[in-house]
C-alpha cells in the first residue's frame, strides 16, 4: 500500500521503468497533501481567539482527515486498475475466442481503471471547498497553506482529468463513455476555478 510506503521508496518507484505507480497515484497523493494542509490549517485554527469557530474547524479537521484516507485509498485503487489493463492486454489471442475474451477483459479493465481517477476529482473539489471555509476563519499565520492546498487540490483534478481521457478514448462501449462523462464532465473546471479563486484571495489577503 502507498500509504504504508517510505516517501523515497514511493518515489523510486515512480520513478523507475515500471508501468505503476504512475500519474493516477500521483495524482491522489496531490489530493492527500491538500487534505493534510487543511487538516493543518484548521488545527492550527483551534482554541483561544479562534474558540468561536470551534464547531467548523472541527468538523473540517474530521472531514480533512478522512479526505486524506481516502485519497490514499485512491491512490492504490489507480495503481491496481492499472495494473489489471496491463495484465489484460497481455492475454492470449491465438483464435476468435481468446481475440473476443481478450478485447472483453481490455474493455472491462479500461472502465474500472477510469474511475478511481473520476473519484479523485470529486474528492478534489472537496479538499477545495474545506479549504475556502477556513479563509476567514484561519490562523493568519498558516493561511498561506490554504493556498497550497487549494493548488495541491487543483494538481489532483487536472491530473486525474488526463487520466481519465486516456481510458477514454480505448473505451469502445459509448454507454460507459457517456456515464463516465456524465460522473466527471464539467467538475474538473469548476475545481480549477475555485482553486485559483482562493489562492488569489489568500495572496490578496497576505500582501494587503
Amino acid at each position: 500500500m502507498i500509504g504504508s510506503e517510505t516517501l523515497n521508496d514511493y518515489l523510486g518507484r515512480l520513478a523507475s521503468r515500471n508501468p505503476t505507480p504512475g500519474g493516477g497515484a500521483a495524482a491522489a497523493l496531490h489530493a492527500a497533501q491538500g487534505a493534510a494542509l487543511v487538516a493543518m490549517v484548521a488545527r492550527f485554527s483551534t482554541g483561544g481567539k479562534y474558540e468561536q469557530h470551534g464547531q467548523t474547524t472541527s468538523r473540517i479537521i474530521s472531514a480533512a482527515d478522512h479526505l486524506i484516507d481516502e485519497a490514499l485509498r485512491l491512490a492504490d485503487a489507480d495503481e491496481v486498475a492499472f495494473k489489471d489493463v496491463i495484465t489484460s492486454y497481455k492475454l492470449p489471442a491465438a483464435d476468435d475466442s481468446a481475440r473476443a475474451a481478450r478485447a472483453a477483459a481490455i474493455q472491462s479493465a479500461l472502465v474500472q481503471a477510469a474511475q478511481p481517477p473520476a473519484q479523485l476529482i470529486k474528492l478534489s473539489g472537496a479538499v477545495v471547498e474545506l479549504a475556502a471555509e477556513l479563509l476567514d476563519i484561519a490562523n493568519p499565520n498558516v493561511i498561506s497553506d490554504i493556498a497550497a492546498a487549494a493548488d495541491a487540490a487543483r494538481a489532483a483534478a487536472t491530473t486525474a482529468r488526463v487520466n481519465i481521457d486516456i481510458n477514454v478514448v480505448a473505451i469502445k462501449d459509448t454507454h460507459a463513455r457517456a456515464a463516465l462523462a456524465e460522473q466527471t464532465d464539467g467538475l474538473e473546471e469548476k475545481v480549477i476555478l475555485a482553486a485559483g479563486s482562493l489562492s488569489q484571495h489568500v495572496r490578496e489577503r497576505i500582501l494587503r
